[in-house]
């Protein structure tokens, strides 16, 4: 579907747009109403093309921006445009899509994460703190994690939200996966009580990060 214009893209998008999924959808802050599995149906159909993600990523609108970021090269933008894509996806799904399936393919990555982590506004520190928790589980050489540990201990409880959960999944990916800061880990999350009383469905682990991290490491041990 090479040279598909945004008109009908839009066109399509508006199609697929369901109120229901919409109301649900905008309980959790994404302002659209497309099933995610279409959405992925029609990225498939689509293909990659990196112009056309580019002009749909600049109609800000939500499902637009997810199908952008679902048919972009990752490797094809820039570092400052990277950064300002991330600050400009307010919408949760579309700035946890861009982390995860842009970001962190980028060459910028580490740089980047280096940026943010420390960036003034919450919802751009917590795009650095997830790609801290990225290496931390799996390239963690060459990370300060006590150092890690002593700013999570020192800024979680009080951090917005967004942020407050992107802390929480690296102190858990700390005590997951390095098991000499284990003991430290759970005691920071017992005493912060962050997301303690978060309510988790049957079947799904908790992300009070001493329960996440016991789980986690049960798991490992029964493999």
């Amino acid at each position: 579907m090479a040279g598909t214009t945004v008109a009908a893209v839009m066109a399509e998008l508006a199609e697929l747009d369901d109120p229901k999924a919409r109301a649900v959808n905008e309980k959790h802050g994404d302002d659209h109403g497309v099933n995610l599995g279409k959405l992925r149906a029609l990225a498939k159909r689509l293909k990659t093309q990196q112009e056309l993600a580019g002009e749909l990523w600049e109609t800000g609108d939500t499902a637009a921006r997810l199908l952008a970021v679902l048919i972009c090269r990752p490797k094809a933008f820039g570092r400052a445009e990277l950064d300002a894509m991330v600050r400009e996806a307010r919408a949760p799904k579309v700035h946890g899509w861009l982390v995860n399936y842009v970001v962190k393919k980028s060459p910028h990555c580490e740089e980047l994460r280096l940026a943010w982590s420390t960036d003034p506004d919450p919802v751009v520190a917590s795009a650095g703190w997830e790609l801290t928790a990225e290496r931390v589980a799996k390239k963690p050489e060459g990370l300060d994690l006590a150092g890690l540990l002593d700013a999570i201990e020192a800024e979680m409880k009080d951090a917005p939200d967004r942020l407050r959960w992107a802390m929480n999944h690296c102190l858990a990916q700390i005590g997951i996966e390095h098991a000499e800061y284990r003991a430290r880990a759970i005691e920071i999350g017992e005493r912060l009580e962050v997301l303690k009383d978060y309510p988790t469905p049957p079947g799904c682990t908790s992300p009070f990060a001493p329960v996440w991290i016991a789980e986690m490491v049960r798991r490992k041990h029964d493999n």
